[in-house]
């Protein structure tokens, strides 16, 4: 079993970082287990804004972010232990187009092939990838398995589920495929990953709000104007997710803080709308 200390750390490159969550959760591992220590040898994002909170939570590492994924001379970066890849879901997502993601399509999703270049010259120990459910879907499951069969042939055995982040006792419903890719080696010929079993979900919306929260992020007299006329008798206590609506559309959806929040989609004014009657 190997144990990175101190001394000899996990060192991690955050492919398409965001604004790195997988960093987040190594930081809460470290938290329980103060033995276990990591350390950050190069990320990989484009996005202003997400440059700008990635910074923001993790100032030690702003010179280490190498850009885009397509330019990187991978002989130049740093030796490291895990890869994550949150590769972009814009093409794969059912709220899109689902253009896919076919090695060579050009589209944002298929920058996953991109990928390769940093395992075939690194060959990191672990792997760890994240999308959307629709990625086990019937229109893009061959696809994802082309790319399992191309790490198996790299040396890496594969574990893929979905998981719900309201099986974890976090109050949102948040389908998505996680697959872990251990290297193969002689000390560990036939390596083996268990996901963690599902907990006792406790927790509501109303117990993660901030106690106070800044008036510009209150709905406008218009929405709740609306929100009043057309949901009539509707109130907070309802245990269901959605307890209204502020608009017609997608994004106009109003959750209880007695629920458990919806998935929320990308683009659009989509900023969660929560009804409190405290």
């Amino acid at each position: 079993m190997i144990e990175y200390t101190k001394e000899r750390p996990l060192r991690c490159f955050y492919a398409f970082a965001g604004y790195n969550s997988q960093k987040m959760a190594l930081q809460r591992l470290t938290d329980v287990y103060p033995d276990f220590h990591h350390v950050c040898v190069g990320w990989s994002e484009i996005d202003e804004n997400a440059i700008k909170a990635n910074n923001a939570v993790f100032p030690e590492d702003i010179d280490k972010n190498f850009g885009d994924i397509t330019k990187i001379d991978w002989d130049k970066v740093p030796d490291f232990d895990l890869f994550t890849y949150s590769f972009p879901c814009q093409d794969i997502s059912s709220s899109g187009k689902q253009r896919g993601f076919e090695e060579g399509a050009g589209t944002r999703s298929s920058l996953l092939w991109e990928c390769k270049k940093a395992i075939e010259a690194k060959k990191p120990r672990f792997l760890m990838m994240e999308n959307v459910k629709a990625l086990v879907s019937a229109k893009f499951l061959p696809f994802l398995r082309q790319w399992q069969t191309w790490l198996h042939q790299q040396g890496y055995e594969n574990f893929t589920q979905v998981l719900n982040a309201s099986s974890y006792n976090v109050p949102q419903n948040r389908e998505r495929v996680f697959m872990i890719s251990i290297l193969r080696t002689d000390s560990e010929p036939n390596p083996s990953f268990y996901f963690p079993k599902k907990m006792k979900l406790e927790r509501r919306i109303k117990d993660i709000l901030e106690p106070n929260v800044d008036e510009s992020f209150y709905l406008s007299d218009k929405a709740l104007e609306y929100f009043c006329r057309v949901n009539n008798g509707i109130n907070g206590s309802d245990e269901s997710s959605c307890v209204g609506k502020v608009s017609n559309s997608q994004d106009g959806v109003v959750s209880g803080v007695n629920a458990i929040a919806p998935t929320l989609t990308a683009g659009h004014a989509n900023q969660p709308k929560l009804f409190n009657e405290e």
